[in-house]
């Protein structure tokens, strides 16, 4: 695949320290990358330098073979769309989205074309003449859309456009965001902290935690394995559970032994379980040992809270499991390959 953006070393301190200490990333043509992580990780400062909208105080940034770092945004082959839309409210659609083609000195008969093109793309036909006041939420994020996709950028950055949508609009936009991405074949970086959003449209993700980039991986990859206790905590809703390598593919919690991959560690090893809710059986049988603390039903599934021989508490989500009454005692075991290990500290 052919990289079309590269950051090599990318810092950024604002006075109080560092906000990216060191962003190295490669971005393929036609790639969905999303940077997930919580408030104050730095994945929006990271896209505001892509754009050119902060300097980097340290590292390049490469925008199709060409250091771009000290350009003007103007100067980039790179579009941005705000959570807030950023739409003129005093234009109607067409000339919203006409607005940067007439900048740039389009010819009239071309910006026309142009138009009309980007509102068939973003299913707004007919709606030319409705200013932004006149338009849903979902419908003015698709203006902001259309307005950065006319440019025909090579990069697309949007940063947590969905933000201000509600839940069932957020998820319809997510289906559609990524088909438009598709039939556009322009890279989409896009940022959010919502990690429905990231499994469900990425090609990859960055997880980044305190102005690093922790891990990064297509959505099966940070799912299912985990590098850090940070991604494995974040991703989905995890048990983070200790224990030791007690040999080839066998831990041992509290004393007793469970199944599980453990490539990559040795016997003696001191390693955290990560296991999603979704992944944890209990009842009769072979397992590790529990006592159940309480079992309710949650719209669909049963949400059970097991409390191990260690004495830390774990959380299943079930649809099947039959009721257990508190102070019942219970076995806990999963599927094999259903878990992930990962070290306490990373080098």
């Amino acid at each position: 695949m052919e990289t079309i953006l590269k950051l090599n070393g990318i810092h950024k301190e604002f006075g109080q320290g560092d906000v990216l200490k060191g962003i190295d990333l490669e971005v393929e043509k036609a790639e969905f990358l999303t940077l997930l992580g919580p408030s104050g990780c730095g994945k929006t400062t990271t896209l505001r330098i892509i754009a050119g909208l902060e300097s980097p105080s340290q590292g390049r940034v490469f925008l199709d073979g060409l250091d771009v770092t000290d350009l003007p945004p103007e100067k980039r082959s790179v579009n941005t769309v705000f959570q807030n839309y950023a739409l003129f409210p005093h234009m109607n659609v067409e000339k919203n989205i006409a607005y940067g083609l007439k900048l740039r000195g389009i010819k009239k008969e071309a910006i026309a074309e142009k138009v009309k093109a980007a509102l068939k793309l973003v299913q707004l036909e007919g709606y030319e003449k409705r200013t932004p006041a006149q338009l849903s939420g979902g419908q003015r994020q698709r203006v902001a859309i259309a307005r950065a996709i006319v440019l025909e950028p090579s990069v697309l950055l949007l940063d947590e456009p969905l933000g201000a949508l509600d839940l069932q609009l957020r998820r319809q936009m997510q289906v559609e965001l990524k088909k438009l991405q598709q039939a556009l074949g322009i890279t989409f970086i896009y940022i959010t902290h919502d990690q429905e959003e990231a499994l469900n449209m990425s090609d990859r993700i960055g997880v980044m935690k305190d102005g690093l980039i922790e891990q990064l991986g297509t959505p099966q990859e940070i799912y299912e394995h985990p590098q850090t206790p940070f991604v494995a905590g974040f991703i989905g809703q995890t048990n983070v559970i200790p224990c030791e390598i007690a040999g080839e593919n066998e831990i041992a919690i509290g004393g007793e032994r469970a199944k599980v991959d453990t490539q990559g560690f040795a016997t003696g090893e001191a390693a955290l379980l990560c296991l999603h809710t979704e992944r944890v059986r209990y009842g009769a049988g072979e397992g590790i040992s529990g006592k159940m603390v309480e079992q309710h039903y949650a719209g669909g599934s049963q949400r059970a809270v097991i409390a191990l021989k260690t004495g830390q508490e774990i959380v299943a989500i079930s649809q099947s499991e039959k009721p257990v009454l508190p102070g019942d005692e219970v076995k806990v075991w999963w599927q094999s390959g259903m878990a992930a290990l990962v070290r306490e500290a990373q080098p």
